[in-house]
């Protein structure tokens, strides 16, 4: 696939700033895109007392919403409306409390359709917390800003 100048420019400056506004659900929780580009984007969140389930560990809905935020920013990056359509997570080791994570989606596949993206959650020691996949539907029409 071939991607015009507009469309990267578009990718690198807006939807990192896009998605921080206007995804409010990944604010609430503390989620916020840090680095995005056609091949891969990164999303942060420390690990706060909320984030907490009933075994005192990171729940497993907040370790979902910030990988979601990161294939969200990745498969929209070329400013075509894409949606998921499915998701997996596999956790791997828990996250606790003052944890700073970091969820890094890379491109398996751009497909024009159906897109495909690997997220490997870590903490601040780089130690795995989860492993999720997504696959996308990219609509013909862009973003909304």
């Amino acid at each position: 696939m071939v991607v015009s100048e507009k469309m990267v420019t578009f990718a690198s400056m807006n939807i990192q700033e896009l998605l921080n506004r206007t995804d409010r659900f990944a604010a609430n929780a503390g989620c916020r895109i840090t680095e995005v580009d056609t091949e891969h984007a990164v999303a942060e969140m420390v690990v706060t007392k909320e984030h907490l389930n009933g075994g005192n560990v990171c729940q497993g809905g907040a370790l979902f919403t910030l990988a979601d935020l990161a294939i969200a920013a990745l498969m929209n990056s070329q400013g075509q409306l894409t949606v998921g359509i499915s998701s997996s997570i596999m956790f791997v080791s828990s996250a606790k409390e003052g944890d700073l994570l970091r969820a890094e989606a890379i491109s398996v596949c751009n497909h024009h359709k159906i897109p495909s993206v690997e997220v490997r959650v870590t903490n601040q020691e780089g130690r795995l917390i989860c492993h999720v996949t997504g696959l996308g539907y990219r609509k013909s029409i862009p973003l909304p800003q």
